[in-house]
């Protein structure tokens, strides 16, 4: 790609790899911050290295170890990841195309994300869990050839690597509404200390449904 075609939010194939873009700085000659979807590594790489893709439609791809579908016709859900394909945020907002936020809230004409930007329901396509009927697989941009069918759906029932909580990790209580989101701010042994005075097992942290990873905060 030209550099200049380059833009914030844009998905590209880079090592036959989906990623999408996390900035460009023109001023480096690796100027290009990658971020690879299916586990959120980090890549600076020059814009000739990789090849634009446009989501569409059913397109189905792993991120953060999980594996979503988009889906275009699914109205979101509280604690739903959704991908921004249409942005048009207003002076307050601050979305961005094929920026993934999670929702906080609904309301009648959109929803709340969890970066408290309104986001309207033509906005934005819902990533539906796991493998629609249908859908495209679209991790790499030229599929083993060599590589059985089946070996999808056995990776689909493998188990998910067990995440180890950092201090500087943002984590979200998807079972209160609206969903509650607090950072690690110390670990000691097994007990997690989260902001805001909350104190969780690890393993309500990495082996249950209640709480999921957001983000990582540099401290």
């Amino acid at each position: 790609m030209n550099i200049l075609n380059v833009r914030r939010g844009q998905f590209v194939y880079y090592q036959n790899q989906l990623h999408k873009v996390y900035s460009v700085n023109p001023f480096f000659r690796k100027s290009v911050h990658l971020i690879r979807l299916a586990d959120l590594e980090q890549q600076i790489v020059t814009a000739r290295e990789i090849t634009l893709y446009r989501p569409k439609h059913l397109d189905s791809f792993r991120f953060n170890y999980q594996r979503y579908t988009l889906h275009k016709d699914v109205r979101a859900k509280i604690g739903d990841y959704i991908i921004i394909i249409n942005p048009k945020p207003d002076s307050i907002d601050h979305h961005h195309l094929h920026a993934i936020e999670t929702v906080s809230s609904i309301e009648a004409n959109g929803v709340i994300s969890n970066k408290s930007n309104g986001i309207r329901h033509t906005e934005y396509w819902v990533m539906v869990p796991g493998l629609e009927e249908g859908a495209t697989i679209i991790d790499r941009a030229q599929p083993d050839g060599d590589e059985p069918i089946e070996q999808e759906e056995m990776q689909e029932h493998e188990p998910i690597p067990v995440y180890i909580p950092k201090i500087g990790d943002v984590f979200q209580k998807n079972n209160s509404d609206p969903a509650i989101q607090a950072m690690v701010v110390a670990i000691k042994g097994e007990t997690v200390y989260l902001g805001g005075d909350i104190e969780v097992h690890i393993d309500k942290l990495t082996k249950s449904d209640v709480w999921s990873l957001r983000t990582h905060v540099h401290l």
